[in-house]
């Protein structure tokens, strides 16, 4: 393959021709519910009892037959005996919230709307029958199906789960995503550096994203600029469920990640219509989509934005959950890349939105300084002071 970039595709057609080749992961595992938050059930879970198992008092105060609280008021109490035994008429019993109803008993007195002394009870409110009860599975029923598969357990559906004695659930795996940092000029954390050198950074962001978007990583060595090498690194993350590769995606000399992808399977684009992030490839090995992120940090970043969420979602189930967004003037203009989505890294301040920097792909900091960013469509120009756009928070 010559050394130069494929046809220019738009951001849509590039996300479509992508995703469309990426397939769910099917292996499940059954695994402690303690373990299972924001992991997606692979199977519908249905309850084996009756939540709560027995009629309780949803209401701290008196147990009662409710026939014989008519009429009472607080002009016009109604005394009650105090038992502890079966509750019979004129008789009380006292319960808690949660406590079992006692037999004979009907309602829930609050306690507030009584006045008790020596063992005698004043009732001053009428209730009806099954007033302040929960009765046998109310909150939950013997056979109701509790969450469909496909659903993202969250912490309090771990205790619904708890609740009617649920112990292990079946979800899917979640997808495992190989990570390949390469080059000539990038070093582990912690090495000396030589003029011209930088440490590796790139798999660190890239892994902690794939950990948000709730998959796993692994992280490779790097890989320098050598074809041979590149390949073998590449198949040996094949077993992953995804490979992100970063840097040697440009038409360089030492940029030799889009041909490896096209030796060894299918090279889908090389060169998104988006700024920072032109050089981005994207492929398919073995089955297993490839995202070929710039090495440019910034560009890197946009890269997983726009790619490497979607395509992780896709393999892992997870649901759909549109971005974070708001809408607030700009401070000041900002100008695109005609032709290209432009993602402009921006701060909010005081209710406006304040642009940070549209190119410099190589400036990680600004977006450690941004709130989140702005998307300039690519037949536009840029937007003036003044207007409102729209914010996609980080």
């Amino acid at each position: 393959m010559d050394k130069l970039f494929r046809s220019r595709v738009d951001l849509e057609t590039a996300r479509k021709t992508f995703f469309d080749t990426i397939q769910p992961i099917k292996s499940i595992e059954s695994i402690p519910i303690e373990n299972a938050q924001s992991r997606v059930l692979a199977s519908e879970v249905v309850a084996d009892c009756d939540v709560p198992h027995y009629r309780r008092a949803a209401m701290d105060g008196y147990a009662v037959k409710a026939a014989d609280t008519l009429g009472a008021s607080t002009s016009s109490p109604i005394v009650f005996t105090l038992t502890e035994k079966d509750v019979t008429p004129d008789t009380c019993q006292r319960v808690h919230t949660g406590s079992a109803m006692p037999p004979g008993a009907d309602a829930v007195v609050m306690l507030e709307d009584t006045r008790s002394m020596d063992g005698v009870v004043e009732v001053m409110a009428q209730v009806h029958p099954e007033k302040h009860v929960g009765g046998i599975g109310e909150d939950v029923a013997a056979g109701e199906r509790l969450f469909s598969a496909g659903h993202q357990l969250r912490p309090w559906d771990l205790a619904v789960l708890a609740s009617t004695g649920i112990v292990d659930v079946e979800v899917f795996h979640r997808p495992l995503v190989a990570i390949i940092p390469t080059g000539e000029e990038v070093v582990e954390r912690g090495a000396p550096l030589e003029p011209g050198q930088v440490w590796e950074t790139n798999s660190l962001m890239t892994a902690s994203f794939v950990k948000k978007m709730g998959g796993i990583p692994r992280i490779s060595k790097i890989v320098t600029d050598d074809p041979q090498l590149i390949e073998q690194s590449i198949l040996a993350g094949s077993d992953a469920d995804m490979i992100i590769i970063s840097g040697g995606t440009s038409v360089g000399e030492r940029d030799h990640v889009p041909a490896a992808i096209e030796t060894l399977g299918e090279l889908l684009v090389h060169g998104v219509a988006i700024s920072p992030g032109k050089p981005t490839a994207l492929g398919v090995v073995d089955n297993k989509p490839v995202l070929c992120m710039p090495g440019y940090p910034v560009a890197g970043l946009i890269a997983l934005i726009v790619f490497g969420k979607e395509a992780i979602r896709i393999l892992g189930h997870f649901p759909d959950r549109p971005p974070t967004v708001i809408r607030l003037p700009l401070k000041e203009k900002i100008t695109s890349r005609q032709g290209y989505h432009t993602f402009v890294r921006v701060q909010i301040r005081q209710e406006e939105v304040e642009p940070l920097m549209v190119s410099g792909a190589g400036i990680l900091s600004s977006v450690a300084r941004a709130d989140g960013y702005v998307v300039v469509p690519p037949n536009i120009e840029g937007y003036g002071a003044g207007t409102v756009v729209d914010v996609f928070l980080f």
